[in-house]
């Protein structure tokens, strides 16, 4: 079917009733227009290295017959020149998707990510890169990555480096999930590649803090009493929750969360399914800590899912930083809950555990030891070294029971 397309005969062409059909123009070849059920579409095609290009106008009413037709000729125009007006839009389609529109892509990607990552990798989008979150990813170029840099750094050389460091994975994201109309990516360098040309990555030293021997007495008498000088309601579950992190070693997140579900009073064991690692690990359980978890579960009067309950939205405790304060005033230890995974690493290691066995308490991988993967891993192996380190613990407190 083929008509002149003007305004009065597409008014006039009737919608089928199901499908769609084409009516093309008399006059100027390769434009037409085509009408669905409820729609009537204005298009031009033609054909690009033998093959058919159908590059789609707009619809009738925005655009009249006579518009369609200039832009038919000039997309006819394109064609018969050999350029594929489709592979355009694609290609502009892709570089002007935003940071923050691949942000989001690579959160559902990246499903396996932990909360905690997650959390992070927002702050890090509203905190040192919101004014580029609506700019497309293509237009952040090199320059503007080392002045962020040298910007972040100026005041954290460590968030400095752990931003770009995101940066870096959201750029390598988009590299391959982005392309052009001929396949190739539109990211074609990542362009925090630069600050490791100029050796602009700054050097952080890691953090060597840890409660020492002499120190001992008076935190851990500090944790233990905290509850008779903090008037906070959660004082006693903020102190079993130190004296864990400190006799286990777990990091802050895998302490914090831990479920009743996961704690074996019968068997002496507690275990962190979810882990960092994506191992579970599984504990046994000194003697010191077998009491504090069995007094903690015959008082856990609310029957919370939870070995430290909140009634916050998460359902137990955050970071407990007022009373972790208090403990600081009171027995002049500064620290920070991984300072006490540390000590509990550097007693152990004092205490000559051998490599793999410390490597197990604290769920290190060793992904790169033959000899580690015959090794069978049993949380009976780790009761005698578990218990020589609360042993040590206590002995350097002055402490001989649990509290």
């Amino acid at each position: 079917m083929a008509y002149k397309l003007t305004k009065s005969i597409v008014d006039a062409l009737p919608y089928p009733d199901t499908g769609q059909m084409l009516c093309r123009d008399s006059e100027l070849k390769g434009f037409g227009l085509r009408i669905g059920s409820g729609s009537k579409v204005y298009f031009a095609e033609s054909k690009v290295n033998n093959k058919t290009v159908r590059v789609t106008i707009g619809h009738h009413g925005v655009f009249t017959a006579e518009q369609a037709r200039q832009e038919a000729k000039s997309i006819l125009g394109m064609i018969a020149r050999g350029i594929n007006p489709n592979d355009i839009k694609k290609t502009e389609k892709a570089k002007s998707v935003t940071l923050q529109q691949v942000f989001q892509s690579y959160l559902k990607a990246r499903n396996e990510l932990k909360p905690r990552t997650i959390y992070d990798y927002t702050r890090f989008m509203n905190t040192y890169f919101a004014e580029w979150q609506n700019k497309p990813i293509y237009e952040i170029s090199k320059d503007m990555i080392e002045r962020k840099h040298r910007d972040i750094g100026s005041r954290s050389p460590a968030q400095a480096n752990l931003s770009m460091r995101f940066i870096r994975a959201i750029f390598n994201f988009a590299s391959g999930q982005y392309e052009d109309s001929e396949g190739n990516p539109i990211i074609q360098e990542n362009p925090t590649k630069r600050l490791s040309q100029t050796r602009s990555w700054y050097r952080v030293e890691r953090r060597q803090t840890v409660i020492k021997p002499n120190e001992l007495p008076a935190f851990v008498n500090s944790v233990i009493n905290l509850p008779e000088y903090s008037q906070s309601v959660n004082s006693t579950c903020v102190r079993d929750y130190l004296l864990l992190l400190l006799f286990t070693g777990l990091r802050r997140e895998e302490a914090l969360g831990l479920e009743w579900q996961y704690v074996n009073l019968k068997e002496m064991t507690l275990t962190i399914p979810d882990t960092k690692n994506r191992r579970p690990h599984t504990l046994p359980l000194s003697d010191h800590l077998y009491q504090m978890l069995k007094k903690r579960h015959a008082n856990n009067f609310t029957h919370s899912a939870y070995v430290f309950p909140s009634t916050g939205i998460k359902g137990y405790m955050n970071d407990p930083r007022p009373q972790m304060r208090k403990v600081i005033e009171h027995s002049g230890v500064t620290f920070t809950p991984h300072d006490l995974r540390r000590t509990f690493i550097t007693i152990a290691e004092s205490l000559d555990i051998s490599a793999y066995a410390l490597k197990r308490l604290i769920n290190h991988k060793m992904s790169g030891d033959v000899t580690a993967g015959y090794i069978i891993d049993n949380p009976e192996r780790l009761r005698e070294p578990m218990q020589r380190i609360t042993d040590y613990i206590l002995k350097q407190s002055n402490i001989t029971q649990a509290s």
